[in-house]
């Protein structure tokens, strides 16, 4: 038998999509590893922050390994659509990583070795957002271009949707008292599975198999997920507040913290549903010739 050799594709590492993801393993690594030397990275914040960049950092790394030696068409999934979603969804861990590490980690007044070191693995987390920020800039689909869904901007909103409704799950506390809280947390949840599905269909090639026109079918979505959210947006903030001040003191863990920030991320996802239905609308109705 002959075995097939192993091509080497240089510009996998000299393209500036190469070139960005380069410095996206080493500012990524460079994170965890200065975080680690602190031995400072206790409780779930500081988990969670050293999770997003080696989870990141290995990510990256193998999709290097991956094109630099042309293995990638061996996999049985969209390769365009899996490194868009996870630049996309890279940027967003990264980017809530150097805000909460800093937050929640580092005390002040910053004096000390320990102090110095968390502050340039937060300027290194940083600069690797921004890396990754760079990959998903260059990497998106050109308008009219729909050869890959999740680099087009509606592809990029499902993962931003799902994500933000990841954040909520995290904050989600004491929302059985009311019934309108149970639905909000049903429209999270709902929305959530769907968009997830979505991508993960993308990915895995499978949405061929769905009887109906995809476009559509995502513009139907996209509207019913943004009339869901309108609700929640208005309900959620109406029943996690009504007759309750906020508690003096409230600390991190404090549940009108965590309600509060569940009302802005559903705005946020409010307004991502908003602008998927408007990109969406526009590339099944509006043709680019």
């Amino acid at each position: 038998q002959t075995m097939a050799m192993v091509t080497v594709n240089l510009r996998a590492l000299t393209s500036w999509v190469g070139i960005a993801r380069l410095f996206s393993v080493v500012l990524s690594c460079l994170t965890f590893s200065l975080v680690a030397s602190t031995g400072h990275f206790g409780g779930p914040y500081g988990a969670w922050c050293m999770f997003t960049w080696c989870f990141c950092f290995a990510v990256t790394l193998l999709v290097l390994l991956l094109e630099l030696l042309e293995l990638y068409p061996l996999l049985p999934l969209s390769w365009d659509d899996f490194t868009s979603a996870f630049s996309m969804l890279a940027t967003l861990m990264v980017f809530t990583s150097s805000v909460v590490f800093p937050a929640t980690i580092i005390s002040s007044p910053c004096s000390s070795n320990l102090c110095a070191r968390q502050a340039v693995a937060t300027t290194a987390s940083c600069l690797c957002f921004l890396a990754y920020a760079v990959e998903v800039a260059l990497t998106r689909a050109k308008p009219g271009d729909i050869s890959s869904f999740l680099s087009t901007v509606p592809g990029l909103l499902k993962v931003f949707e799902a994500y933000l409704a990841c954040l909520i799950f995290s904050l989600l506390d004491e929302y059985n008292r009311e019934p309108g809280l149970r639905w909000c947390v049903a429209v999270y949840s709902i929305c959530f599975i769907i968009t997830l599905l979505i991508i993960i269909f993308t990915i895995g090639r499978c949405l061929a198999y769905i009887p109906c026109p995809l476009e559509k079918m995502l513009v139907g979505y996209n509207f019913l997920a943004l009339l869901m959210y309108l609700t929640a947006t208005v309900l959620w903030p109406l029943y996690s507040f009504r007759g309750q001040s906020r508690p003096d003191p409230c600390g991190t863990n404090c549940w009108w913290n965590k309600h509060l920030g569940v009302t802005f991320l559903t705005i946020f996802n409010l307004i991502a549903y908003l602008v998927d239905l408007v990109y969406s609308t526009r590339m099944v109705f509006v043709r680019t010739p």
